[in-house]
């Protein structure tokens, strides 16, 4: 007999991904030889525009793993948009990916009203389309390898 519970526990969370990183670790040799999974070792990449006078024009906030970049925020003011600023945050956190921290690819996740023309024209490809998540809204995952 078991007794199921809803509650936030991170002790058991803590618990649940060490068991499952075990469970994976011994089932792939890839991950075997990264010695860890997803979350385990990422290392956070940050990269902030700043106005002269100091004040948070965009950003881009992310984190890397093995050789991957994950790019999961990424946001400009509105009196800067359009004026390239959001890419100049991506091109740099793409740089800082592969040239210190040796990542090939990156990916992203973005929903249909936010950017993904935008991620296009930097590269980007869908490999995922979730529509009505949430609804009336579609999911996308983009990725693109970094040269």
């Amino acid at each position: 007999m078991f007794r199921i519970e809803a509650e936030v526990d991170k002790a058991r969370r803590d618990l649940l991904r060490s068991r499952l990183r075990d469970t994976n670790t011994a089932a792939s040799p890839v991950l075997a030889a990264l010695r860890g999974t997803p979350g385990e070792h990422e290392s956070p990449l940050h990269v902030w525009a700043m106005t002269e006078t100091g004040a948070l024009a965009g950003g881009l906030v992310g984190h890397t793993w093995t050789t991957w970049l994950h790019v999961t925020y990424l946001w400009v003011a509105a009196p800067h948009r359009d004026a390239g600023l959001g890419s100049r945050l991506l091109r740099r956190a793409e740089h800082l990916a592969r040239t210190e921290r040796g990542c090939t690819h990156s990916r992203l996740e973005t929903w249909d009203f936010q950017a993904p023309e935008f991620y296009r024209r930097h590269g980007y490809k869908v490999v995922c389309a979730i529509p009505d998540y949430p609804p009336g809204i579609t999911e996308y995952t983009l990725v693109k390898p970094l040269p």
